[in-house]
């Protein structure tokens, strides 16, 4: 029986940077039925308010939704009618210095300048800088055909890692790479949401679509969780029926 169902948000629950299709709305608001339910991604606060917290119907049960915007260096609870902060973990101004100058060195040295962007490729996320091929505005088609099997975020992902020691370097969404500080990674978020909740680890499942060495899934499968790889967010819907069904 598990207490807790933890996402990634994009390629898993939604299409990259759209909103939940009300199909996904309603199964999440099933799930929190019989389950707490956690998110947990790159994106900052808005992007999650915009994605998720705007998107569940009336009956979903809120005070069992946990959102954790960049990568759980922040957390979210729904108190009072109102989604208010638990905790938020900044970096601060040299370190964001130092990782701005390693991006544009490494973009330079890898050589990978698409043809064409739509808006800026470098988001300052407060905890996390992340880095979007291209740009924050992108088309999702565009998108999932830059870099479908990762291989090209891998090199740059190398580079960083060169660049910067002692920061988390992760490969997420379906252009984008996020750095954290170092040990800030989905295992760490999900350990934070542990000790924020107090549900015991062995009873959270996670799901998401990047969980394979360098993706940003990866690690809450290294830290011990039992965990589901999901193609995209129709496999996810499947997934989350079975789990309803399981937990009733």
């Amino acid at each position: 029986m598990k207490q807790l169902v933890a996402f990634d948000l994009d390629g898993t629950l939604a299409l990259s940077k759209q909103a939940l299709l009300p199909d996904m709305g309603e199964a999440l608001a099933d799930l929190l039925g019989v389950a707490n339910v956690a998110v947990i991604s790159g994106g900052d606060w808005p992007q999650f308010d915009k994605q998720v917290a705007s998107q569940l119907p009336a009956r979903a049960d809120l005070s069992r939704l946990w959102l954790m915007p960049t990568t759980g260096t922040k957390l979210y609870t729904h108190k009072e009618g109102a989604w208010r902060p638990v905790y938020a973990e900044l970096f601060d101004d040299a370190t964001k210095k130092k990782i701005l100058e390693a991006f544009d060195a490494s973009l330079e040295a890898t050589g990978f300048t698409p043809e064409q962007t739509w808006g800026e490729r470098i988001e300052d996320r407060g905890s996390q800088i992340t880095f979007s091929a291209l740009g924050q505005q992108a088309p999702i088609e565009a998108k999932e055909h830059w870099d479908p099997k990762f291989e090209k975020r891998k090199v740059i992902q190398a580079d960083l890692k060169q660049r910067l020691p002692g920061l988390s370097i992760n490969m997420g969404g379906a252009t984008s790479i996020d750095i954290t500080r170092e040990g800030v990674d989905k295992a760490y978020g999900l350990r934070k949401l542990h000790d924020a909740s107090g549900i015991p680890l062995e009873t959270f499942l996670f799901i998401g679509d990047a969980i394979f060495p360098g993706g940003n899934d990866y690690p809450a499968k290294e830290m011990g969780l039992d965990t589901v790889r999901v193609r995209d967010p129709q496999e996810t819907l499947a997934v989350i029926a079975a789990i309803v069904a399981c937990q009733k």
